[in-house]
């Protein structure tokens, strides 16, 4: 994050993979591929936004090798690094843990999906205090399969196992999984248009709610309602 919005003393680092977004979300069919482009960014903005807004959050910091993301997301105070292994998902991830912790070993890291556009920060919050303790945990996604949040406290290895059914691979390797709260900002992520669906009804934020305002105004109503 940039000096205005680092706060030294929270306790969590958020790292968030982003994707070319040329190439991403290619399972929201009904959309071309320029819209998905922009809504990838967008959903990776919001949820960027959100999870610097929550007060337990020091940084926020993507890996990533698409320059334009990059460029956007250092506008909203987020570190920018490179994704230098360029090896998928779980390589980029450890990636950021690794340089995360080479300045400050100690830290506190909580890996995070990009495409949260609804995310909040409370539902941030509510899991970081749930998780008080916990020295590897984790935050399921609303369909009970895959995985939003990944996080390992201080001298903690995080591991990450992200992708299909990475929920049970993640309890497999011995983190905690946050229950028995509803955190429905957090844990909807969007893959499809039934996720994008759900996510305008629990409200996104501004850069993807702009981002489908845009298409609209070009091309007419998206077929996502």
């Amino acid at each position: 994050m940039t000096p205005d919005h680092a706060r030294p003393d929270a306790a969590w680092t958020i790292i968030i993979p982003v994707k070319d977004t040329r190439v991403a979300k290619t399972r929201l069919t009904r959309f071309s591929q320029p819209a998905r482009a922009a809504l990838a960014l967008a959903f990776a903005l919001d949820s960027a936004t959100a999870a610097r807004d929550c007060p337990a959050v020091r940084q926020v910091v993507a890996v990533t090798n698409d320059e334009e993301a990059g460029r956007a997301l250092e506008t909203v105070g987020v570190r920018v690094i490179a994704d230098v292994p360029d090896a998928g998902l779980n390589p980029a991830l450890s990636h950021g843990v690794a340089t995360v912790r080479r300045g400050d070993p100690g830290a506190s890291v909580a890996a995070m999906s990009a495409d949260l556009p609804a995310l909040r920060p409370a539902d941030l919050d509510t899991a970081f205090e749930a998780a008080d303790g916990a020295a590897f945990w984790f935050v399921a996604d609303a369909d009970g399969l895959g995985t939003t949040l990944l996080a390992a406290g201080p001298r903690t290895e995080l591991s990450p196992a992200f992708g299909f059914m990475s929920r049970d691979r993640h309890g497999r390797l011995g983190a905690f999984e946050i229950l028995g709260l509803e955190l429905a900002h957090l844990r909807r992520d969007v893959d499809t248009e039934d996720h994008l669906r759900e996510a305008l009804r629990l409200g996104v934020g501004r850069h993807t709610s702009t981002a489908l305002a845009d298409l609209e105004a070009a091309l007419g109503p998206p077929e996502v309602a």
